[in-house]
């Protein structure tokens, strides 16, 4: 996903420059996905996300997942299979 770096490097990258969370945690759980469909040798492919931001204020459940979706657009063509979102406000996570 660039010089050198990870997917998982990328999409906190990405997630960071486009909603400012308060907190994003990016686990790779490819490894729990072996022999699945779209798991590969090489890992990447399964994503957990949790991540608290300020812009998921006023949005339904549906909602921050295509936001975060969107931003990660990217990574679903490059190879991303499956990824569980968990996307709170900053006083949901409180």
């Amino acid at each position: 996903m660039g010089a050198g770096g990870t997917l998982r490097d990328w999409m906190e990258t990405r997630l960071r420059e486009q909603l400012a969370p308060a907190r994003l945690d990016v686990i790779d759980e490819s490894h729990l996905h072996a022999g699945h469909a779209g798991a590969r040798p090489g890992g990447e492919t399964h994503y957990r996300l949790d991540i608290v931001a300020s812009a998921f204020e006023g949005k339904s459940r549906v909602e921050r997942h295509r936001l975060v979706n969107a931003v990660l657009d990217d990574a679903f063509k490059r190879g991303l299979h499956a990824l569980a979102v968990r996307a709170r406000t900053p006083a949901e996570a409180a």
